[in-house]
């Protein structure tokens, strides 16, 4: 049975006192999200706080929204099973989607393994808000750093749905920006991410070296 819909139990989506135009004043930014997606230990939480680090020391209000934090408490009740990690990414989506609303760089931290899901965090954030990242670097470089142990446990038979081993990664068609973290540094992946940001005018003025 399908789940009832905002409109089936007569719920209206009421519109702010206060303008996207005025938070973009107040903040010197466009709110978007920033959704960085790639397997387990292809970079993404790394560059998601480096990134975050870097436009808050230049007085840009970012935030980092990590998986495994996201598990502790708002989808503690969720597991790893596809229908959890389909709802896990939904729910993320609507925080991501309310954060960019904000006005805030929203910057996500999740392997995503599914087009559909990404596609419905897109359409949750909204026209021109939201910015695909394919953290991409082959399954040997991401065992090679999987300093967790979760590959290990996978491929012991340890954990199942495991993206990359027993479950499915669905790449990225035609992401905004493609990094390849196997042979790119830290430093130089933030300063191409920081640079979609300025090209889609989500932030403006000039770069510090």
């Amino acid at each position: 049975m399908a789940k009832p819909t905002a409109a089936d139990r007569n719920l209206t989506w009421q519109a702010g006192g206060v303008s996207q135009a005025a938070r973009r004043r107040l903040l010197g930014q466009r709110g978007c999200v920033l959704w960085l997606t790639g397997l387990s230990g292809s970079g993404k939480s790394t560059l998601a706080t480096a990134l975050e680090k870097r436009l808050i020391r230049q007085g840009r209000l970012a935030y980092v929204l990590d998986g495994d934090n996201i598990r502790h408490g708002l989808n503690a009740d969720l597991g790893f099973k596809p229908a959890d990690r389909v709802e896990n990414l939904r729910r993320i989506g609507q925080v991501a989607a309310l954060f960019a609303d904000a006005g805030l760089i929203a910057i996500t931290a999740f392997i995503s393994p599914y087009r559909s899901t990404r596609e419905a965090a897109r359409s949750a954030a909204g026209p021109g808000r939201f910015l695909e990242v394919f953290c991409h670097a082959p399954l040997a470089v991401c065992e090679g750093r999987d300093t967790k142990g979760l590959y290990r446990r996978a491929r012991a038979g340890e954990l199942k749905d495991f993206t990359g081993i027993d479950a499915p990664y669905e790449s990225p068609r035609s992401p905004d920006l493609l990094l390849d973290t196997a042979n790119t540094s830290v430093a130089a992946c933030v300063r191409r991410l920081e640079q979609l940001l300025r090209d889609r005018k989500i932030i403006r003025g000039r770069s510090p070296s």
